[in-house]
């Protein structure tokens, strides 16, 4: 099951995040509370918020691209449309660039997800927020690597019915197959 990869949508929904957090935020916190807030909103409506592919890592599930956005920063070509609203990290944290980063890819309902995920999880520390994800049914332990995550199997693991899965597949194909085809015209 595949999603089209929004990378403004991406920025967006760690921008809402860090200002939840007073404007900064580790950087493990970050990637955790993105995640878990991604699963949240596929688990409710079929589909993430990012569109980022879901992967197992040795301290535990990551959006992929967003991991590699603030790994390899600006200096490895990563520029757009991340650092539009968030540094460059330093350390262990990332920050906002602007204290009113816009919202305008993010639905209200997605920032919902995004607020209510915070306010669950957020009291956290980082490594208490990876023990959450370490334990989460779709997690394998990939050896060091990373080992892909396919959605549908979260979508099992919540108790959604097959035939409900099916349809959401077809909906992710539809939306990427469309997002294809206005990519190259």
């Amino acid at each position: 099951m595949q999603f089209v990869y929004n990378s403004r949508k991406a920025a967006q929904a760690a921008a809402f995040l860090v200002k939840l957090n007073c404007g900064s935020i580790s950087v493990l916190s970050l990637l955790k509370l993105l995640y878990l807030a991604d699963r949240k909103c596929l688990v409710s409506r079929g589909r993430p918020i990012t569109g980022d592919k879901m992967v197992s890592m040795p301290h535990g599930p990551v959006l992929s691209r967003i991991y590699d956005e603030i790994k390899l920063g600006q200096s490895g070509g990563q520029t757009q449309p991340w650092y539009e609203y968030l540094s460059e990290r330093q350390g262990n944290e990332v920050a906002l660039r602007d204290a009113n980063p816009p919202v305008n890819e993010l639905s209200a309902f997605e920032r919902d997800v995004l607020a209510a995920t915070y306010a669950e999880y957020a009291h956290l520390g980082p490594w208490a927020l990876r023990n959450i994800t370490h334990a989460l049914p779709e997690y394998e332990d990939p050896q060091g690597s990373s080992l892909p995550i396919d959605p549908a199997s979260i979508l099992r693991e919540e108790g959604w019915e097959q035939t409900d899965i099916q349809e959401a597949m077809m909906d992710a194909r539809e939306e990427v197959f469309l997002h294809r085809i206005s990519a190259s015209s």
